[in-house]
This record gives structure tokens, sequence and C-alpha cells, in this order.
């Protein structure tokens, strides 16, 4: 479809494409990699102490209470921490603000398929750079003219982790440009890179509240990084949107941050199901690559993956189906509670037999 009144930039744009939010009774939703437990209840009384009559009242623009929340779990500076609507939001002021546009950026051809979305809207030149045959990120050939590098860590959909050695030497080897190092799924198995942040002044890391911290529902991304980055994303928001956090998001982060009990319970939950979930698949005879994220990205030699994604379904379970080069034959499954997971291996079970 196309419009007169539509713009050249917009004609062109390729949107990216959610994961469904289907409104089915009983299903088993393991498409959009949303955490299986709850937040915290101390969000959720949080929340609830907010809602009154101060929500006539604009949000603070800063979100400092969240911000100061954040930069003491990470032990950094308050003006190192920007806030956006989700990481999303954050990462589309990134690709406008800070990946320079004289220069391709650079991001693995199997990644976050919002990417060449935000290239295609503020008109960024980028190349695809292939996953070596194990689909690990080969960091030396990122070593070449770029306006910036972004990749998720672990990568999406593959859920295969970086170690920070190989990130460190990444951004020595690429001083001149901006390293985004996406972190939406860290907490689920690996180590996060803020800890590189006050040695390379270059490194950007972002992260979101959606998964580990089960408040997708509230859209809360951060970025981490040194001021002078933090400067420019503050420069790109305020020239956007001022209030990006409403006040319930604000206080439900801020309580999220501060439950580390539960924050730690609910990832060892979602860790201890996964492993239980590769080994249940083992059995079957899928094919699954080593995951650091609340997700696995699995295939059968013997069965072709969109049938298997559409006899799930048939039979109320949903996963994410990618018809994409080399990936095109696997499926990308949310690590769900035990009852979930054992109603898919179930099924799996049938369909595998028939």
């Amino acid at each position: 479809m196309s419009n007169p009144y539509w713009s050249d930039i917009v004609r062109e744009l390729d949107p990216y494409v959610p994961g469904e939010q289907p409104k089915i009774a009983n299903l088993v939703k393991l498409n959009t990699n949303e955490n299986p437990y709850g937040p915290s209840p101390d969000v959720l009384a949080a929340i609830a102490t907010e809602s009154g009559d101060n929500l006539r009242l604009y949000p603070d623009p800063n979100a400092l209470e969240l911000k100061q929340a954040i930069a003491d779990y990470y032990s950094v500076d308050v003006d190192q921490v920007f806030l956006g609507n989700g990481s999303d939001e954050v990462l589309a002021h990134i690709f406008q603000g800070l990946l320079k546009h004289d220069s391709p950026i650079l991001f693995p051809d199997i990644t976050y398929s919002f990417y060449p979305v935000y290239c295609g809207l503020y008109q960024v030149s980028y190349d695809r750079v292939p996953l070596a045959e194990d689909f690990s990120i080969d960091v030396e050939d990122y070593c070449r003219e770029n306006g910036g590098i972004i990749f998720p860590n672990p990568n999406a959909p593959t859920g295969v982790l970086m170690s920070l050695d190989r990130i460190e030497w990444l951004l020595e080897k690429n001083s001149d440009s901006v390293v985004v190092v996406d972190e939406a799924y860290i907490d689920f198995g690996g180590e996060s890179a803020v800890t590189l942040v006050k040695r390379f002044p270059n490194l950007l890391v972002t992260q979101t509240l959606s998964k580990s911290r089960s408040l997708a529902g509230l859209r809360i991304g951060l970025a981490i990084g040194d001021v002078a980055l933090i400067e420019a994303l503050e420069r790109v928001k305020n020239s956007f949107n001022s209030y990006p956090l409403s006040r319930f998001a604000i206080v439900g982060g801020v309580a999220a941050f501060a439950d580390e009990q539960y924050f730690q319970t609910t990832c060892r939950r979602v860790m201890d199901s996964r492993e239980q979930l590769v080994g249940q698949l083992d059995e079957l005879g899928f094919h699954t690559l080593p995951s650091a994220a609340n997700f696995i990205l699995t295939r059968h030699p013997e069965k072709v993956a969109a049938d298997l994604m559409s006899q799930l379904r048939a039979r109320g379970i949903i996963v994410r189906y990618f018809s994409q080069p080399r990936i095109d034959q696997y499926l990308r499954i949310t690590v769900g509670t035990p009852e979930q997971n054992a109603q898919l291996i179930s099924a799996l079970s049938e369909l595998v037999s028939s």
C-alpha cells in the first residue's frame, strides 16, 4: 500500500514485525521471550502506591530516582545512565545520534531484526557481517572502516554469548567507533560489559527491564556509557520526547532493582528450566545452539521447522519462526514455566514420532 501523502522515507520503509500477541485462551505462549514469572511483589506495591491524584502531574523528565538506582546497582555515576521507553527507543536514539552516517555501521547477518529497520528510518548505511559457522560472532571480521558497531550479547535469535575478553579486543581495535553491546538477555547467563565502560569511552551498553525483571509491560530501557555518549542521547531524547517514562515505570523500575533476591531467584529458575528443556530436546533428536538467554534456537534434522511451528500452533503452543537463510530450519522457543515446557515437549514428542 502507498499513498500520495507519504514521504519518500515512509514509502521505502520495511517496518519491524514484532512477535504476535494473540488473544487465545489457555495459550502456551513461547514466542516473544517474555519472562514466565511475574514481577517482584515490591514492584506491584510501588505501582499501586503511585496510583493516585498525582497522575495528573507529569513524571520527572530525567527519571532521576531510577537513574540513581541503576547507577548504584552498576557502580557508575548517575550521568552515565540514560533511560528510554523500552530499549527499542534507546536504540533508536543511538542509531540517530551516535552511529555515524558517513560509513556503514556493522552488525551480524543473523541478529535483532530491528537494526536494519532503524537504518532505513534514519537513512544509515550498513553492512551485515556473517556469523561464523557455529553462529558465533568473529570479532576479527569487524576490524575495518565503519560508522559504528552494534550487536546483542547474547545474540538474538541465536542465544550465543560472546566473552568479555572478545568484547574488550573489539573495543581496542575500533577505538574511533562507538561499539554498542545490546544486553537484553545478559542476566540469563552472561557477564555484563558495563564493567568495561570506565576504560572504554567508545563503549555503550544497553539493557531492558522487559526480560529478566519481568517488566515488558512497563517499557523501560537503559544505556550505560561515557558521559559524552549519554549527553548525546539526552540531546536526542529532549528533541523527541522529554517524558519517555511514566510515573509507574519510574517507581516500578526502582523497586525492581531494589529486590535483588527476587531477581536472582527468577533468573535462576529460568536458567535451570532452559538446561532441562535443552536436555529433553536432545533426547528427541533436536540440535540446539548453546544459549545464555531466556530462549533457545533449535532444529530437528528430519523435520521442517515451519511445519513444526504450524503443528504446535494447532495444539495451542506458539513459538517463533524466521524464514531467513541459515536459520530457516530452526525454531526460537522462549523458556517457559516447567508446566509450559512439559506441554511443549509432550507435543514435540508426538510430532517427531509421527
